[in-house]
């Protein structure tokens, strides 16, 4: 079997997804190295991720771009990406050759004092950077103080166990992984916070065309994390957002259909639109695509327009 090299971003949760696909291909017999790389998205800690700019390379792929320049150089064969920092329109010669079994992809209330978002007192701090966090805690408690948290898991925590926060919202699936869990006071229910798309699965990227890498990585491709992904992803793509903007999107297996819900939300929590709606297991993207089209067509375009209107996120860029 071949040596495969392994590119991946630096931090602790990042490392133990690489090694945890890492692990599974030793388990098939291949020589796995571990290349750690530094990515634009973690070099910039002071900034609200989306109001980062796009001139120069950044926006866009802020946290994939390095790792890609060494996937076209070959100094790497495979990427290991959390699937939602991974733009819905790849960088042309890239293509996603799996995606993994998805962890849960709700989000976590985390807080040392109070169990549930209601039991937070009047005024209290949350910590979040997330616009689509932002827009949905405001909209079932507008008396919340919200205040910008960067960085890795580790001092997301600290900073909540030293005071400086009430409570924290943080991705479920990471906690899980790094097994950090004991802040975890609450897993916010899909239809009170949407998730992110792709939010839980890894997406293993390689050069486009590589078939090689390709069938040896076939064998972590799961169907229904693929179909669900691929589905909220064209929801993203459909009203050209990306991960940073507030919109969610959660799609699973119901009766043999997929069913996606989606939101589109001003920041402040005054308007989120919501759609349902079921479609073809074999036809995700169609499924995403239809529900973007109609978040647009019931107003999102004027809600997106006014979150980039007002300098709370960067449009995307052709």
């Amino acid at each position: 079997m071949p040596k495969l090299r392994i590119g991946s971003r630096g931090s602790q949760l990042a490392l133990w997804q690489a090694n945890h696909i890492a692990a599974l291909l030793r388990a098939r017999g291949h020589e796995v190295e571990i290349e750690i790389i530094h990515t634009t998205g973690d070099k910039i800690t002071d900034v609200p991720l989306a109001m980062v700019g796009t001139k120069g390379g950044l926006g866009k792929g802020i946290f994939t771009k390095e790792i890609e320049e060494a996937l076209a150089a070959g100094r790497v064969d495979l990427a290991v990406h959390s699937l939602k920092d991974l733009p819905t329109e790849l960088s042309p010669g890239f293509e996603v050759a799996a995606v993994t079994e998805r962890e849960d992809p709700r989000d976590a209330f985390c807080s040392r004092l109070y169990s549930t978002i209601e039991d937070l007192p009047h005024g209290a701090r949350v910590g979040t950077s997330s616009l689509r966090r932002q827009a949905q805690l405001r909209a079932i408690r507008s008396d919340l103080n919200i205040y910008p948290l960067r960085g890795n898991v580790d001092t997301r925590l600290r900073k909540l166990e030293q005071g400086e926060y009430d409570a924290i919202i943080l991705a479920s699936a990471g906690l899980k992984r790094l097994g950090k869990t004991e802040l975890i006071k609450q897993i916010i229910p899909a239809e009170i916070m949407c998730p992110a798309a792709g939010q839980g699965a890894l997406g293993i990227e390689i050069r486009e065309g590589d078939s090689s890498a390709r069938q040896h990585l076939e064998f972590l491709n799961d169907a229904a994390a693929r179909a669900a992904t691929t589905c909220e992803r064209a929801l993203l793509n459909s009203l050209g957002g990306g991960c940073q903007v507030p919109i969610g999107a959660f799609a699973e297996m119901r009766n043999g259909n997929l069913h996606l819900d989606a939101i589109v939300a001003d920041p402040d929590g005054s308007k989120i639109l919501r759609e349902s709606r079921d479609g073809n297991l074999n036809d995700p993207e169609a499924l995403g695509n239809a529900v973007g089209e109609t978040l647009l067509s019931r107003g999102g375009d004027e809600i997106l327009e006014a979150v980039y209107g007002r300098g709370l996120a960067v449009p995307p860029q052709p």
